[in-house]
């Protein structure tokens, strides 16, 4: 299943609404933060999970607000597989994952191996590893695991630690990085 969202935005549209608001945004945008920066004036995520079979590559910003239909679509692509429980996914952690995407100059859409996680699902995760945090921010909404097959898991850290925005976790032997929008921190090897 391919989810994706357009909201009736065309290419020219998107492009014509980008250079009408380019100039007049400019000073805004300028003193946006550094990784709402990296993401773009109009930013756009692309996942894929082998878990649904489902993709999604859609814009979910432009002209400086997030776009509530998209949003929700992302919410329920995001969702825990095993439970099939969504939450509102934290937007800030969509904002880090597309800044880091644009800083790795890449085409190639995410893997997502965890977004949100129901309380029943972190337990169960939290009993077979020693790596699952007891008060995950995947419970929250306002996390992410993720793979690219064309980028190391040092480069994908080094993208979303750039963005000095959140946590960055690499897990090297699992070929994922975990980004969230919680306090800045990093940790694995």
């Amino acid at each position: 299943m391919t989810i994706n969202v357009s909201n009736g935005f065309t290419r020219r549209g998107l492009l014509g609404a980008f250079a009408a608001t380019a100039v007049t945004a400019a000073p805004l945008f300028m003193n946006a933060p550094a990784f709402a920066r990296g993401a773009g004036d109009i930013r756009r995520i692309r996942m894929y999970s082998g878990r649904t079979g489902e993709s999604i590559d859609t814009i979910y910003w432009i002209e400086g607000d997030y776009i509530p239909e998209v949003l929700k679509e992302i919410n329920s692509f995001m969702r825990d597989w095993r439970s099939g429980d969504t939450v509102k996914m934290d937007p800030r952690n969509l904002d880090i994952m597309a800044a880091s995407h644009r800083l790795m100059d890449v085409s190639e859409p995410y893997m997502l191996l965890s977004g949100f996680r129901s309380a029943k699902t972190n337990a169960m995760l939290r009993s077979k590893s020693s790596g699952v945090a007891k008060n995950s921010l995947h419970m929250k909404g306002q996390a992410a695991d993720l793979r690219l097959s064309s980028r190391s898991v040092g480069q994908m850290a080094k993208a979303a630690s750039a963005c000095s925005a959140g946590g960055v976790g690499r897990y090297s032997r699992s070929n994922f990085v975990h980004m969230d929008c919680g306090p800045v921190r990093s940790w694995g090897g």
